[in-house]
């Protein structure tokens, strides 16, 4: 006898749990924006400052989402946003850094 197969919605990569996370998707929009920020500002030489800023916020808020976060779908997207992040940032510390041309 053939056994019928259900497809389970919580072994989707974006599945939730069915609950509203407010805070933490507030977080991963966050995070996802300012990664996106800190990214395509660092492909411009004059805009370190920007680029260095942005992906600081970007991997701290990110951290912080991961700690809090409690599905996939939210650890997805952080770790999206924090790639994005760590790679502005580390651009944008090699143009001149956080604070380069401001103090000195």
């Amino acid at each position: 006898m053939a056994q019928v197969s259900q497809r389970h919605p919580s072994s989707s990569l974006f599945a939730t749990d069915g609950k509203r996370h407010p805070l933490q998707d507030t977080l991963m929009v966050v995070t996802l924006v300012l990664g996106a920020l800190a990214f395509i500002t660092a492909q411009f030489h004059s805009l370190h400052l920007l680029s260095s800023w942005a992906g600081l916020v970007g991997i701290l808020t990110g951290a912080y989402g991961q700690y809090i976060s409690e599905t996939t779908r939210e650890r997805t997207f952080l770790i999206v946003g924090m790639g994005a992040s760590a790679v502005g940032f580390f651009l944008g510390m090699a143009r001149g850094g956080l604070f380069g041309g401001l103090i000195g």
